[in-house]
């Protein structure tokens, strides 16, 4: 008797609801005399699974996207085993090899010894529309089990003009507050009007996007990136994957990136370019397949080893120390970080056969930054480096500007300017790193690079500092970072203009730190720096804080190289968090940075003289701000980000969409053409005759 569970049925009634497998009749839960073995995971993930229910559909795919399909099967008890399984969609066998996974090592802790996780790799679907797909298990005294789930294959309709070129600006938890502080400081307001608009306040088209992940209703940035670029919903921490229930971080089950499709279908090349380490979840989570962001060395590797499935050909930003052998100081390789898929393990192996992946290798002594040059790719270390490429010469290049993540905008304009006058740079000479980019110079040479596409390409740019900077509550260095991001929005913008065939938009991952523009200063610099000395929230709050009409409007000075000649202005813009920490607050300007944890050298002088936390600066005014969340930084939020789009295909981007929709909007832009939301398009005049 074949025996049908449900694991996230609500109530015994749902037990008893008919599942239909495609074929005339339905099989009805029975009990049995010995109990039946059960699914506990069925993926793609599905409410039908989970909850019994048909919505919300999960998991959406382009037509020929590739996914994997997996089930966990549990038996009976320890005795018996799981002898074989087979996938179905819409009650049609999906014929190939279905690897099972002895779960006596290698699975989670609350998967019994004698489980199986059967995989199906690199599934495609080329129908339009919504589908079912079921898995039948066999336990080793026959008794079987089926589970049954669904999915939808997005349909995609004939528009107008096809682009040729994606650039995706993604500004590391920008939320509308950091948008609006970097409006304030760099274009200046006149009587409640702004003088000078951002880049990305004059995209003709904006909406507002839902961030949260499979998860949580509160992402982080691994899956908050590639939402936008797989179309599906992942839990937190992971990248381009669905959860599973094995240890191993790079063998769950995949979902195609856009990278990967549009290269695989039309031979369109990758770009990425960060301000962070190149290692980190926002890069990645365009090209890299893991449960773990924080697997440095296996990361990296991907980059390179499965350059000829994603196409990547610009990779710029920091994180050297992945790619130096494990014997060279600032090294962080490891073999604990790194993969290697078996060629005996057909769990893994298929990985390889059917994706068409590299092997890997546990190779920690690797030296990548000359596999990278041995490729082809043109490096660049420094400014002056990256200057001297001739991107008319260069179809590949590679740009490592740091150790692990860059300096902020802040601090690297500081240098310059110190530079220029013939001193030191502070903070970036502290750091050994005087000559980086900023990342509108990055995204210059970026897109001259790959402007030699035939095909074309997808280009993501991040600022990943706005991030990194608000969950430390250091408002002028992510302030700082959101206007160097608009310049490097504006290149992309100007890009497109120039060209015509290409589709910019402008967003973020998710909101970080509650940012709130509370109002402005009631005093001068000068002023505050006294009150400061006299300390405590009746003198630096009570008396600098301006309100509603009391903030006006403050008024900053850009130099000629587009930044604030000073953040330390008399009357200056206040910002607060709702998303922090404790901390302390003077409202000035720090001169350096809290620790980065993730640079190699933080232990050795003088960065290990940096300030660790929020607790341990601005002390002297004695004012603190007692936090909403435990720890020492900053969190992510929940809240709705903007999202503006620029060039063909933009009209898109309206509404309030999910962060997957975005996925689907830009494919159909590039795969069947632009088109116009149907409320959106032009109606006859009431009262007026058609012809």
């Amino acid at each position: 008797m074949t025996s049908i569970t449900h694991p996230g049925s609500k109530n015994f009634r749902s037990l008893l609801r008919p599942i239909v497998m495609g074929v005339a009749t339905a099989t009805f839960w029975v009990a049995a005399a010995h109990a039946a073995p059960s699914v506990s995971r069925l993926t793609p993930p599905s409410e039908l699974f989970s909850s019994g229910n048909a919505a919300p559909v999960i998991a959406r795919f382009l037509p020929g996207q590739r996914f994997d399909l997996q089930a966990t099967l549990r038996p009976e008890d320890t005795s018996k085993t799981i002898t074989s399984v087979r996938f179905a969609i819409d009650g049609k066998r999906v014929e190939g090899t279905v690897a099972l996974r002895d779960c006596a090592t290698g699975c989670n802790t609350d998967i019994p010894k004698n489980a199986a996780i059967a995989t199906m790799r690199a599934v495609t679907v080329a129908k339009q529309g919504p589908h079912t797909f079921s898995v039948n298990g066999t336990q080793s005294d026959g008794q079987t089990v089926t589970a049954t789930g669904n999915f939808e294959v997005v349909p995609l309709i004939v528009g107008g003009q096809k682009i040729k070129n994606i650039i995706i600006m993604l500004g590391d938890g920008m939320g509308a507050a950091q948008r609006t502080a970097a409006r304030i400081v760099s274009g200046g307001y006149a009587q409640g009007k702004v003088i000078t608009p951002l880049a990305m306040d004059t995209f003709p088209v904006t909406g507002m996007v839902k961030t949260a992940s499979l998860n949580s209703v509160v992402t982080d940035s691994a899956p908050g990136m590639t939402a936008y670029v797989s179309g599906n919903k992942n839990n937190n921490n992971e990248e381009g994957v669905f959860p599973d229930d094995t240890t191993d971080v790079f063998d769950n089950p995949r979902i195609e990136y856009l990278s990967e499709y549009l290269h695989r279908t039309q031979g369109k090349a990758l770009g990425l370019v960060t301000t962070s380490d190149v290692f980190d979840a926002t890069p990645a989570g365009n090209a890299v397949h893991t449960s773990s962001r924080g697997a440095g060395t296996g990361i990296v590797d991907q980059y390179l080893d499965d350059r000829g499935l994603t196409g990547l050909a610009v990779l710029m930003g920091g994180g050297r120390k992945w790619f130096l052998p494990a014997s060279t100081p600032g090294s962080e390789r490891g073999d604990k970080t790194d993969y290697e898929f078996s060629g005996t393990d057909l769990h893994t192996s298929e990985i390889v056969k059917r994706w068409g992946a590299a092997p890997g290798k546990i190779d920690k002594d690797r030296d990548l930054l000359a596999d990278f040059q041995s490729a082809g790719f043109r490096y660049a270390a420094d400014k002056t480096a990256l200057d001297a490429i001739d991107a008319s010469k260069t179809d590949r290049l590679l740009g490592l500007f740091s150790y692990s993540n860059m300096n902020v905008a802040l601090d690297k304009i500081d240098g310059r300017r110190n530079k220029q006058k013939g001193i030191g740079g502070r903070v970036v000479d502290d750091f050994g790193l005087p000559d980086q980019p900023m990342l509108d110079e990055m995204t210059v040479k970026a897109l001259a690079v790959l402007e030699r596409q035939k095909n074309g390409f997808v280009l993501m740019v991040e600022g990943a500092s706005i991030d990194k900077q608000a969950h430390n509550m250091d408002t002028e260095r992510w302030l700082l970072d959101t206007i160097e991001f608009d310049r490097a929005t504006r290149v992309a913008q100007e890009f497109a203009r120039r060209r015509g065939d290409t589709l910019v938009i402008v967003t973020a991952d998710h909101e970080c730190s509650g940012a709130a523009l509370i109002g402005g200063s009631l005093v001068s610099d000068a002023r505050l720096q006294e009150l400061v000395r006299e300390g405590g929230a009746a003198n630096v709050r009570d008396k600098v804080v301006g309100i509603y009409e009391k903030a006006g409007f403050p008024k900053y000075r850009m130099a000629r190289d587009g930044y604030p000649e000073t953040t330390d202005i008399d009357y200056r813009l206040l910002v607060g968090y709702g998303a922090n920490s404790d901390r302390f607050e003077d409202w000035r300007t720090n001169d350096k940075p809290l620790k980065d944890s993730q640079q190699p050298f933080i232990k050795t002088e003088p960065l290990s003289a940096y300030p660790a936390g929020p607790m341990v600066r601005d002390t002297d005014g004695k004012y603190m701000v007692t936090g909403q969340v435990p720890g020492s930084s900053a969190v992510h939020t929940a809240t709705d980000i903007p999202l503006s789009a620029f060039g063909p295909g933009a009209w898109a981007f309206t509404g309030v969409m999910d962060n997957t929709d975005v996925f689907f909007k830009l494919a159909q832009a590039s795969l069947r053409g632009a088109v116009i939301p149907e409320g959106l398009m032009a109606k006859p005049a009431l009262g007026r005759r058609r012809p």
